[in-house]
């Protein structure tokens, strides 16, 4: 038995229009500066907290903005974005090849909930796990701690799925191996750079690519699938 920690936005779902809008409303709404939609990109993935930080600074603001960003998520935005395609594809192969997987996600467990609901992908999944509201597991490689903990599944047979650097520092905080999701939000060089194991181009490798990865395939017969270690 395998296991595979998923994470949720830039690897399930692309929510940019949802999250950047949301977060353009808390913006304007602290008579903050608000930038263009495709200068917001970057935060899609990290803690929110942790973006809104660096966006208008370190203070009370941040809790404000926050408030308001989830108040204008939670009316709409939330489910403003869509599955990727052959997402459903990859998790129905993974769930039939004796892997179990668990959404990981740095959002607010509440929102995930609902949004892998929305999307009809809460049947490929044992449980979801995120973040919760007031900042406990914001930090990802505290999320997978209470996960091993919840769970008790092994590190040495598990491995995450994610498009950002935090994806992949966090896994290897607990010696587990990340798949970089190429077709999400941090882009090869990010993966790379933060240790990802292998860079993935499209969601349906990646029953392949996990399959290679714990095979220990050499590059030279992996990329043809899709599969690219680093």
């Amino acid at each position: 038995m395998r296991t595979l920690l998923v994470d949720l936005d830039g690897t399930l779902v692309d929510p940019a229009p949802g999250i950047i809008g949301a977060c353009q409303h808390a913006l304007q709404t602290l008579g903050r500066s608000v930038p263009h939609a495709e200068d917001l990109r970057w935060i899609i993935g990290p803690s929110l907290r942790a973006s809104f930080r660096t966006l208008i600074g370190d203070g009370a603001d941040v809790e404000e903005g926050l408030r308001l960003y989830r108040e204008h998520y939670a009316a709409g935005g939330i489910f403003d974005a869509a599955v990727y395609e052959g997402v459903e594809q990859a998790l129905g192969e993974l769930q039939d090849g004796d892997t179990t997987l668990f959404v990981c996600t740095a959002k607010p467990v509440v929102f995930a909930t609902r949004i892998i609901a929305h999307f009809g992908l809460s049947g490929y999944f044992a449980s979801i796990y995120g973040a919760e509201l007031d900042g406990r597991f914001d930090n990802k490689a505290d999320l997978i701690t209470h996960m091993i903990a919840i769970e008790g599944f092994d590190p040495r047979s598990t491995c995450m799925v994610g498009d950002r650097s935090h994806d992949v520092i966090a896994a290897a905080a607990h010696g587990i191996p990340t798949l970089g999701a190429l077709w999400g939000y941090g882009g090869r060089e990010e993966l790379v750079n933060a240790g990802a194991a292998a860079i993935v181009e499209l969601p349906v490798h990646l029953p392949a690519a996990l399959a290679q990865l714990q095979a220990g395939i050499p590059q030279a017969h992996a990329t043809a699938a899709g599969f690219h270690p680093t």
